[in-house]
């Protein structure tokens, strides 16, 4: 029940992201559960083996090579769901800032 109330929560979150960032284009609400399930998908699939090729980098970076692999996460997601645009690398990359902190505080909580 968990899992559901998380995705619930963070495709509201991506809602609002999308709503207030001019450069990301949603067909509506059900898409942005859409989104947090796919991205989700992605993120665990693909995000954690990239994590692990890109331990040395993270450390480097203290951490701010984890936004690059978020951001990579997202572009996937807009290129895999036709319903959901995000318009250009730096809109991109604001909002998987935003959805990373979003996701983290929902999975603090679920």
């Amino acid at each position: 029940m968990g899992i559901v109330v998380h995705m619930l929560l963070l495709g509201f979150a991506i809602f609002v992201i999308a709503q207030a960032l001019p450069g990301i284009r949603l067909k509506g609400f059900g898409t942005a559960i859409i989104v947090a399930v796919v991205y989700s998908l992605i993120d665990v699939l693909l995000g954690t083996i990239l994590r692990i090729l890109s331990i040395p980098f993270i450390f480097l970076t203290l951490g701010l090579f984890l936004l690059l692999i978020n951001t990579f996460l997202l572009w996937l997601t807009d290129l895999l769901l036709e319903d959901f645009e995000i318009r250009d690398i730096g809109t991109t990359f604001i909002a998987a800032i935003l959805i990373t902190v979003c996701n983290l505080v929902i999975g603090f909580f679920y």
